[in-house]
């Protein structure tokens, strides 16, 4: 009944890059490296399929970080002359690139890992990409002195890329956009504008991922301001259910999130986080069946796919792997009891 999946990333192994960091620096180079990168593709993809999971992604094994992982394959960017910049309303600093020019794809950018998924699996398959928004504000502008403007340059080069992956035979682009529960206003405007040029002539399923951010210290003591009902999703939720976006993701573990939100996304196939990324704790099976059934209030069975509150990057790989055999047993639990 319940197809689930994961919300994008999983954790380097040790002998691909370090462990347990959100930007970590790789273990090898050049040829050494694209193999060593197909290797724990390939070894997240047998992990994903013995736990269970129906609709699998690449782990994002071939990138160091989720939106600079897409950035490395663009023209117009100065990766030499890094700058610090305050990212998600300065919630954190980083050292980051800079637009210098018109945007242009140097080439294709998931190519490998797709049609290596593909040639490998009989399952769903997932590719991921870093929406318009979030890209926006995780790299310094001196160029278009417009974020709309940069942003709807990006989501032309991501529709390229996305038309590419489905000729692959992906089945599913998903954008993740965190800045979306950041700049709740501004997503519903543009936000949302940006996401719909994204997919534009695309016929696979697509997604959008949004969330409160991975497990690190800077999105945990920013949960700490929220109160005690997060309703950041309540802004944005109706411009997407107009949309024409497949999917929407939301963090339903653990969080305060009001779970009758999900109800503003009428239509909509929504991936149900039911797996916490900012805990080592793994969840038991009932408690994942627990916030399924909670979930089933407000979205009929057919649309609700149990999934990761967020991406598990920074993770203890065992921690993850546990995790996932608990999200797959978890969904059938509830499917039984269903």
């Amino acid at each position: 009944m319940f197809r689930t999946t994961i919300a994008g990333s999983l954790p380097k192994p040790a002998w691909l890059a370090e462990t347990n960091k959100l930007w970590p620096q790789w273990k090898a180079e050049g040829a050494d490296l694209a193999d060593a990168k197909r290797d724990a593709t390939l070894l997240w993809l047998k992990e994903q399929e013995d736990a269970g999971i129906d609709i699998v992604t690449d782990g994002e094994m071939s990138r160091q970080h989720f939106v600079h992982g897409f950035l490395e394959f663009v023209e117009g960017i100065d990766f030499a002359n890094k700058v610090k910049m305050g990212i998600r309303n300065n919630r954190y600093d980083a050292m980051v690139p800079q637009v210098v020019g018109p945007l242009k794809l140097k080439g294709r950018v998931h190519e490998v890992e797709a049609k290596l998924l593909r040639a490998h699996t009989k399952k769903l398959v997932k590719i991921t990409m870093p929406g318009p928004m979030t890209i926006i504000d995780t790299i310094q502008d001196s160029y278009y002195g417009d974020r709309v403007k940069m942003a709807m340059a990006f989501a032309d080069l991501l529709n390229q890329e996305a038309r590419a992956l489905q000729a692959d035979g992906v089945d599913i682009v998903q954008f993740d956009e965190p800045a979306f529960n950041v700049y709740m206003a501004e997503a519903a405007d543009w936000g949302v504008k940006a996401l719909e040029r994204c997919i534009e002539g695309l016929t696979c399923k697509t997604a959008v991922h949004i969330c409160y951010g991975y497990g690190i210290e800077a999105n945990l003591k920013w949960k700490e301001t929220l109160g005690d009902s997060w309703r950041q999703y309540e802004q944005v939720f109706p411009a997407l259910a107009a949309s024409n976006i497949t999917q929407v993701s939301l963090e339903c573990a653990n969080s305060h999130v009001p779970m009758e939100l999900i109800g503003l996304l009428k239509g909509k196939e929504v991936m149900v986080g039911v797996i916490d990324v900012a805990s080592e704790v793994v969840e038991t099976p009932e408690q994942v069946a627990a916030v399924i059934r909670e979930a089933l209030k407000y979205v009929p069975a057919d649309k609700l796919l149990p999934c990761t509150n967020c991406g598990m990057a920074p993770m203890p790989r065992a921690v993850a792997a546990a995790k996932l055999r608990a999200l797959a047993a978890g969904a059938r639990l509830a499917c039984e009891a269903a």
